[in-house]
């Protein structure tokens, strides 16, 4: 758990910046609508070198540019395909971090299901030195 844990803060926390490291294969999809909003995907393939929830993910983000959902299988869990929400954006230091983040289900379509909630993460305080 504590491996799982490190690496997904890590990862949580360093995006989009993670998807500039070298063996990472970025390509564009067709925009998303959700929540009455079109988003930008990024599906982003990640070499072994790297850990992470899955080789392929794909990043949903607003017009403004903000990370909104993030769609995964986390592999290390075995677990079926999940949508990571992000809301309540904060800026420290000139970054934006999303401070309010939950995870959910996603349907065999992609919609996002309701419930359950699988993961809850708030973060509080950011600091960067």
């Amino acid at each position: 758990m504590l491996y799982f844990a490190g690496y997904a803060m890590w990862n949580y926390l360093t995006a989009p910046y993670l998807l500039t490291l070298p063996g990472v294969v970025v390509e564009e999809l067709e925009p998303w609508s959700e929540a009455g909003q079109d988003w930008r995907r990024l599906r982003a393939t990640f070499p072994d070198t790297i850990a992470t929830h899955a080789r392929e993910q794909t990043f949903h983000y607003d017009a403004a540019g903000l990370l909104r959902r993030h769609d995964y299988a986390a592999e290390v869990l075995g677990s079926p395909p999940a949508a990571h929400l992000s809301k309540k954006h904060e800026t420290v230091s000139g970054l934006v971090f999303p401070t309010h983040r939950y995870v959910l289900p996603l349907a065999k379509d992609g919609r996002v299901l309701p419930e359950p909630t699988l993961i809850a993460i708030d973060l509080t305080e950011i600091l960067v030195v």
